[in-house]
């Protein structure tokens, strides 16, 4: 096991003292740096930097940052969630390094969904009915992680389990 413990740090922007999320950094308790280019393999990093090691993770609209010594999550409902995706990265680094012989390490970030692919599947009536003013902003909400398939009123079934399944390969759930 490489990753033992951390310390929790939650907090909220204090230049945003309305904002309705928070924040985490976890201090790690042991360097974790050997493993991010194999958590970037398997898991596939929105960005990855080679020195000093570290990947982010773009998720149902947070940022998950992996560093050697910490790692940071934004746009938290609270703590316990905070906790939820804390210990699920720790079964996910512990199991890449104990599979680190099988596993072919990644120094690239992983493609990203494509804001046209998105928008082309669909209605592009501009309705609203999601909330946001235009699908083309729909599409980008969607890339980032901030709106699924779901949300999308006037998706049709065919289009909605085409979506699920372009988006599928950019996502992970914890």
């Amino acid at each position: 096991m490489l990753l033992k413990g951390w310390t929790k740090e939650i907090s909220r922007a204090e230049c945003r003292p309305e904002a309705q999320t928070v924040h985490c950094i976890a201090r790690l308790e042991q360097n974790i740096g050997e493993v991010i280019p194999y958590l970037n393999a398997v898991l596939g990093g929105f960005s990855y930097v080679k020195e000093p090691p570290s990947v982010t993770f773009r998720s149902q609209g947070k940022l998950i940052s992996v560093h050697d010594d910490h790692i940071a999550i934004n746009a938290l409902q609270d703590a316990e969630e905070a906790e939820k995706i804390l210990r699920w990265l720790q079964g996910e680094i512990n199991d890449a390094w104990s599979k680190r012989t099988e596993i072919t390490p990644s120094f690239q970030a992983a493609p990203r969904p494509q804001v046209f692919e998105i928008l082309r599947l669909l209605p592009k009536t501009n309705c609203r009915k999601c909330g946001q003013p235009t699908c083309i902003v729909f599409a980008s909400l969607a890339m980032e992680g901030g709106l699924g398939t779901d949300d999308c009123p006037d998706l049709t079934p065919d289009n909605n389990k085409k979506l699920q399944e372009y988006l599928g390969r950019f996502r992970f759930d914890w």
